[in-house]
């Protein structure tokens, strides 16, 4: 007799979708030599460009002292420009080098195709109405949109 999984609630799912999503995501981005974290803060370095690792670490919920090895990593391979700020000479700004940039563009359509895969069976409508109610449950939980809750527990 097969067993009867109507039962399974959504936090359950959310769980084994989310631990799945992120997975396959990280198999993708390790193709350009990347790990889904170092990802992450090329995105948000990126999207404000001028960013603080004092800023960054606050944004991600890490300890400062964890963004500066993850900072120097993306330094060596030239990704990231690390700068002193004219303003305050005691902070350091990020910035993405060309090279950066151009691999921004190529983590966007990895994510574009990890997206477009992952949601296949849904349509257009049902896409954007799931992630409507994610959103909601996200915000409720005071979860910082954009942001992986799981920076947290980075070494």
């Amino acid at each position: 007799m097969p067993e009867d999984h109507s039962e399974i609630g959504a936090a359950f799912l959310l769980t084994q979708l989310g631990t799945h999503a992120a997975t396959r995501f990280a198999e993708r981005v390790s193709a350009l030599g990347l790990t889904p974290p170092q990802t992450g803060m090329l995105r948000m370095i990126g999207g404000t460009p001028g960013l603080s690792q004092q800023a960054l670490a606050q944004a991600l919920g890490m300890a400062p002292s964890k963004i500066v090895a993850f900072v120097d990593e993306l330094e060596a391979r030239g990704l990231v420009r690390r700068s002193r700020s004219v303003r305050d000479r005691r902070v350091h700004e990020l910035t993405l080098t060309d090279q950066g940039q151009e691999l921004m563009g190529r983590i966007r359509e990895l994510a574009a195709e990890h997206e477009a895969d992952f949601c296949q069976p849904l349509d257009a409508d049902e896409r954007e109405q799931l992630a409507g109610l994610l959103r909601r449950i996200a915000e409720h939980h005071g979860l910082a949109p954009g942001v992986h809750p799981g920076y947290r527990s980075l070494r």
